[in-house]
């Protein structure tokens, strides 16, 4: 149901994105966007700043135990996704856990890498928890930009449009504030996963590496230590004010410079309507809509704000491709890594079976370790020969 309503959405933002470049005239649009030319790319990589501040802020929520340089790329993957694939605004961040487990555990406490479920475990916390946090800062971001907008503007007409979206934020809060009180002492994962189980059955495979009662435990301990949250918060909150200076830059570059106030607000309020119409595919022509209306209030022609929407489109979707197909690359190679382990594996197998040997068992936990299997399974047969060591002896000579 909710795909079937997020394409229904899709043909009315496409509607709305051609209701505004007529209205604005498309030889205008392209006129303004044409006379500030390929120094706009400088956008592209710009837009990789703020998402820094954000993988800063995860890897905090991990103590450090990820690298920021691979956290960061998973965050340009992560925005991709949920910006330009159709998954309700939640498939980047089941990639980014995904993604994440790659290197979790590696440096300095590489035992986390013994226990497969519990690993999945910390790093699912605190992805939910950076999304938390996430909406958190949007709630405080979109303040800032109301109080701006007041301030700088004081027209009727500004004051009743700050008051329209105050309202409807307002309205919203209770959601989340009742999300993060069931997040901190709710158990909902044990829970969901004792509906899962009834439904499913224990033995179904859904249900393998699921443990909701220690997925609670690491939310809650994540959730009590208020002074992480607050350094997370704070490093987010950055990297949404570097993203208003990419508004900032654009406008210059377009030929019609704003203030820095100017410009966090139009990014700030973009930003909220943009959430708020997660049911729209990309937010297409509601961002464009959003984007045009503020830039207005702030004195902004219609046909340069409109070619403000359409340049951050541009570059969203020329960052999001480049960073879906880095991950698609990083995909294959992996795959292909593992398909070399595993003919490793086998031809050490089939030799040690054609000399009447058994692999050595710290082999075995080699190639287990390396292929990211638990290595509870190659050190099983292990310990079993450690309990007979005659045995195991004369196997071996």
């Amino acid at each position: 149901m909710t795909k079937r309503l997020r394409w229904l959405g899709l043909p009315v933002g496409i509607g709305v994105l051609i209701a505004l470049v007529v209205h604005a005239g498309a030889r205008d649009v392209l006129r303004v966007i044409g006379a500030a030319g390929p120094v706009l790319l400088w956008l592209v990589p710009f837009h990789a700043l703020p998402l820094l501040l954000d993988a800063y802020a995860w890897r905090l929520l991990l103590e450090r135990r990820v690298p920021l340089a691979f956290l960061w790329w998973i965050a340009t993957v992560r925005e991709a996704v949920n910006r330009l694939l159709p998954v309700v605004g939640v498939g980047g961040e089941l990639v980014g856990i995904r993604l994440a487990r790659w290197k979790f555990g590696d440096g300095a406490n590489p035992a986390n890498r013994a226990n497969d479920a519990g690993a999945a475990s910390v790093v699912t916390a605190s992805v939910i928890v950076e999304v938390a946090v996430t909406i958190a800062v949007q709630y405080a971001f979109s303040a800032l930009g109301l109080v701006v907008i007041v301030a700088a503007t004081g027209s009727a007409s500004s004051v009743r449009t700050a008051g329209a979206i105050g309202l409807a934020l307002v309205l919203s809060l209770p959601l989340p504030v009742i999300a993060v009180m069931l997040l901190r002492r709710g158990g909902v994962f044990h829970a969901i996963e004792r509906w899962a189980a009834r439904l499913f059955g224990t033995a179904h495979p859904l249900m393998a590496g699921l443990d909701g009662r220690r997925l609670d435990a690491d939310l809650d301990r994540l959730m009590s230590r208020t002074g992480l949250l607050c350094r997370a918060f704070a490093w987010q909150l950055a990297g949404y004010l570097l993203g208003a200076v990419e508004t900032w830059w654009a406008l210059a570059l377009l030929g019609h410079a704003v203030s820095a106030g100017d410009a966090l607000a139009i990014e700030a309020i973009t930003q909220a309507v943009r959430h708020a119409a997660f049911m729209v595919p990309g937010g297409l022509g509601v961002q464009e809509a959003a984007v045009v209306l503020l830039a207005q209030l702030f004195g902004v022609g219609h046909e340069v704000a409109l070619s403000l929407a359409l340049v951050k489109r541009m570059r969203e979707v020329v960052f999001g491709v480049l960073a879906l197909l880095s991950w698609q690359v990083a995909e294959l190679a992996r795959a292909r890594a593992g398909r070399g382990l595993g003919e490793v594996a086998g031809d050490a197998a089939r030799g040690a079976g054609r000399a009447g040997l058994r692999p050595s068992p710290d082999a075995a936990s080699v190639l287990a370790a390396r292929r990211e299997l638990p290595p509870s399974s190659a050190h099983s047969d292990h310990a079993a020969r450690a309990a007979s060591p005659a045995k195991a002896h004369g196997k071996r000579h």
